[in-house]
């Protein structure tokens, strides 16, 4: 037979002899409730003043009196159950709210944010990379564009001037050729000033005539009409300056007379 190490064996009588006094503990009948105590017990164990334990017992004995009076007269009353009047260190009773609580209850805040912030969907984007990369690519384009038309088509310049040989017919440059066409019918002052000088007046009030802030072509019919029209106005100009019109800046047909156009 293995003998038990003699630590082991103390060890174990230790642990039986704490478990017995547990048990023992268990088994002893309970203190005496605290309000058998005299009043020099209770100030000895706690650190609450006399007068303030007297004053609690004489709060309990009355409560206690006056239920023993409810209980005699026969009468069964149905009391919710409601907590002590809290009283303050002078003695006068605090004020309660509804079932004795002290608490006020300012406001009730739903859950959630309490800064309720409203985001408008708008239909923006960014300029990088949105625009910006869609006029880079149109860049390109026009680029390669102009380039392979120079490759293929000759464009050489022109003799010298003759300032003793009058060209026929005279033309102005292509992009002036709707003012040419207008001097055909109108007074100088009123082809070259008048009529322009409207037209830019006119294009300079149009914000502040259609103050729609949509930027949809749909939602701007009246800004989208107006523009259409102005270029419409000078396309045709320049076209009959620019393909109907032949010596001395009669009207032609360019299928019949020939072309008298050069850039």
């Amino acid at each position: 037979m293995t003998e038990v190490p003699e630590h082991l064996r103390k060890r174990a009588e230790e642990a039986r002899a704490k478990a017995a006094a547990a048990k023992a503990a268990a088994d002893s009948p309970a203190e005496a409730p605290a309000e058998e105590l005299s009043a020099e017990q209770q100030e000895a164990t706690s650190k609450i003043p006399a007068h303030l334990l007297e004053r609690s017992k004489a709060a309990k004995a009355k409560a206690a009196g006056g239920d023993a009076g409810g209980a005699a007269t026969g009468t069964a009353v149905a009391t919710a159950p409601t907590a002590a009047a809290p009283t303050a260190a002078s003695g006068a009773p605090v004020p309660t709210g509804p079932g004795g609580h002290t608490q006020r209850l300012l406001t009730v805040v739903k859950s959630g944010s309490i800064q309720d912030v409203k985001a408008v969907p708008q239909d923006k984007v960014h300029t990088w990379p949105h625009l910006l990369v869609v006029e880079f690519g149109a860049a390109l384009f026009a680029l390669a564009f102009t380039l392979i038309f120079s490759i293929f088509v000759n464009a050489p310049l022109l003799e010298l001037a003759n300032f003793n040989e009058t060209p026929n017919p005279s033309k102005a440059p292509w992009y002036f050729l709707g003012l040419q066409e207008l001097l055909t019918v109108f007074h100088p002052m009123v082809a070259g000033v008048t009529i322009p000088g409207i037209g830019l007046f006119f294009l300079m009030f149009v914000p502040y005539i259609d103050r729609n802030p949509s930027a949809k072509p749909e939602d701007r019919k009246f800004a989208v009409s107006l523009m259409t029209v102005h270029l419409m106005f000078w396309a045709v100009l320049t076209m009959i300056g620019s393909f109907f019109r032949g010596p001395g800046f009669n009207f032609v047909f360019p299928w019949e007379a020939g072309l008298f156009f050069e850039l």
